[in-house]
């Protein structure tokens, strides 16, 4: 990789790797969501979001817990865990939100609109508009609660230590 670009990829390191297990969870997301909207949950697509975003969230805890934010946190694994999964309720709330909106608000489905209006407005609702939201308070929330950088003592934020600092009074500078 290019230096400049491998600088600027150290430097967002976290947030690249958000995105990436954003992606995979967004792949379990569809997946899931069209395996049971299209077949034994058609005409309950809400409860189809639900599930798919229950299944990704579980994919995502385990991602970003060993690999995005695996230098973070400190916390017992059950009290992590709880957060986590209580910031993706949240989430899940408001990747379901637009859906609901786009079909029992607005009437988006049939025979309201045709067959393709539907599936557009669904995808456009739940898949996208519904996770980007989703997905800009879950990497707020889990960098605020769930993964927090560890505290100090008196409440400051410890420096990252570097390979080349010394140890004084504690081991802070």
């Amino acid at each position: 990789m290019p230096e400049p670009l491998r600088a600027l990829a150290l430097k967002h390191r976290e947030p690249l790797k958000f995105a990436a297990v954003g992606g995979t969870a967004f792949l379990v997301d569809n997946t899931v969501f069209y395996g049971l909207k299209l077949t034994f949950l058609e005409p309950k697509p809400v409860t189809a979001k639900i599930i798919a975003v229950l299944v990704a969230t579980i994919v995502s805890y385990v991602l970003n817990r060993e690999w995005s934010f695996r230098t973070r946190g400190g916390r017992e694994r059950r009290h992590e865990a709880a957060l986590f999964f209580l910031v993706s309720g949240v989430g899940l709330v408001l990747s379901s939100a637009p859906l609901w909106i786009s079909r029992y608000v607005f009437r988006l489905e049939t025979p309201e609109v045709s067959l393709l209006t539907q599936e557009i407005a669904d995808f456009m609702s739940a898949q996208i508009i519904g996770t980007l939201i989703a997905m800009v308070f879950r990497f707020w929330a889990l960098r605020k609660w769930v993964f927090p950088d560890e505290k100090t003592e008196s409440g400051g934020v410890r420096p990252a230590p570097t390979p080349d600092s010394t140890s004084t009074s504690g081991g802070q500078r």
